[in-house]
């Protein structure tokens, strides 16, 4: 969050975090208040039974708690679907993405 990311930091724009319970659940937390405290809107991404990020992030996303290896995984599907809907609000073609570079290799 230092330097460069912290500056784009701003009322318009959204920020989504990571928030499962982890190891580094409270490095995270205090990024969040970092965000909160330059007027940034948070989304989060926490374990379901996470009552303390409700504090700090307007929006929280529920993921069923798991293993801290496994978290990814589990956030990963929200992430996506967040994603593609923030894409359609945006009139963007989800299937055929701008800026695509596909290629194909015949041996």
């Amino acid at each position: 969050m230092k330097h460069g990311p912290i500056a784009l930091i701003d009322e318009r724009l959204p920020v989504v975090v990571l928030a499962t319970k982890s190891p580094l659940y409270e490095k995270t937390v205090s990024n969040i208040q970092e965000v909160r405290a330059r007027g940034g809107r948070v989304i989060a991404v926490a374990s379901e039974g996470d009552t303390e990020v409700h504090k700090f992030a307007q929006d929280v996303i529920y993921v069923p708690e798991t293993h801290p290896l496994l978290a990814p995984v589990v956030s990963v599907v929200p992430l996506q679907l967040l994603a593609y809907e923030t894409a359609v609000c945006l009139g963007r073609d989800v299937d055929q993405p701008r800026n695509l570079a596909k290629s194909v290799t015949v041996e």
